[in-house]
């Protein structure tokens, strides 16, 4: 097989530092805007991650450790302890911009943490660690890509949901990464992408992404995902992750779980693909994630169009959680888990 061509299969990068603001590419006007937002304040990034400017679990994480950064940077504190009680209104803040995603709370215990230890130095020394979380974010990824395309049979059909590229992370994706690591490998023959409503982050974002790198994608209504499978066009359903629990249990997009159900009747299998900073030893099982419901609003207009009927009532959860029993595999930048359990979790991540 060919080494995979990183430069030819990862040119978005949607999370910018310049040393002073956080730039995010607005995802919300995707694909027929590339616009940067620039950010000055943790407020405008905790607002920035409510709204979906940026989005997916790693890019969230990332984000709010930029906007850590930011917050500091109107501080004057003699040494990381008296900063961290100064900072502590801008850390609830970022936490509560987003319940399920524990990249979130990952990265800001990472930033507090930092914060506990340092002397004088530690405006410097939360700066070089939100980069660290980004260098991280990405090495990871690559490793992910290829250990989740070695899983996969040359001339497969893959079908993905939701978005989990370079949009979603530091660059090159999750996910998504598996999926450009198997075409460059030539593993993938096929790539279908679900539209994933209400915001259509498939169709926005995902064929978007493949698109600039040159790979061919099939979009798919979601509600053509089963028939799909029943083709025979797919072995693979590839996603990402907002949460993993102890027993292998998932979090991912609203959408994974009926993916999941309609793979296993079919004989598709099912990969899972996060980085340990989206692994939750915490949180026994699927039973105890909080489960985000946005703004049933969403349901009711398209392109900020209102499609139903005045008086209409719409129920909006974004995320649901996919049993392990379900998943054929958990890949992470720690090792490939299959057939994922309890057991299997705890030998890559040990008891929390």
């Amino acid at each position: 097989m060919n080494t995979v061509d990183f430069d030819r299969y990862d040119h978005v990068r949607p999370i910018r530092w310049t040393g002073e603001v956080l730039e995010l590419l607005d995802q919300r006007v995707l694909p027929f805007e590339t616009f940067y937002r620039r950010l000055h304040t943790f407020d405008e990034v905790a607002a920035a991650i409510r709204d979906l400017v940026v989005r997916g679990a790693p890019a969230i994480g990332i984000s709010a450790a930029w906007g850590v950064v930011l917050a500091a940077k109107q501080v004057s504190a003699g040494d990381g302890q008296a900063a961290l009680k100064q900072l502590q209104p801008a850390f609830d803040v970022l936490n509560a911009s987003r319940p399920t995603a524990v990249n979130l709370a990952w990265a800001l215990g990472r930033m507090r943490a930092v914060l506990a230890k340092s002397g004088s130095d530690w405006l410097s020394a939360l700066e070089q660690e939100a980069l660290a979380i980004a260098t991280e974010d990405l090495a990871a990824n690559r490793l992910m890509g290829r250990a989740g395309a070695e899983l996969i049979d040359v001339g497969s059909g893959v079908l993905t949901h939701c978005n989990t590229g370079s949009l979603a992370t530091a660059g090159f994706g999750t996910a998504l990464g598996v999926i450009r690591a198997g075409v460059a490998e030539g593993r993938i023959d096929k790539v279908f992408a679900g539209e994933t409503r209400p915001w259509n982050q498939g169709a926005r974002l995902t064929v978007w992404e493949l698109q600039e790198d040159g790979i061919p994608a099939t979009l798919i209504a979601d509600a053509a995902a089963a028939h799909l499978m029943k083709t025979g066009q797919v072995q693979w359903v590839v996603v990402g992750a907002d949460r993993i629990c102890a027993n292998g249990d998932t979090a991912n997009k609203i959408g994974t779980y009926q993916l999941a159900i309609a793979a296993r009747h079919h004989g598709v299998k099912v990969m899972v693909v996060a980085p340990s900073s989206t692994v939750d030893m915490d949180t026994a099982s699927g039973e105890h994630i909080e489960i985000e419901e946005r703004d049933p609003g969403e349901l009711l207009t398209a392109l900020g169009k209102r499609t139903v009927a005045e008086g209409i009532v719409a129920w909006n959860p974004v995320f649901d959680v996919t049993p392990h029993d379900l998943i054929d595999a958990i890949v992470t930048e720690r090792g490939v888990i299959l057939s994922p359990d309890e057991t299997g979790m705890r030998a890559v991540f040990g008891t929390p």
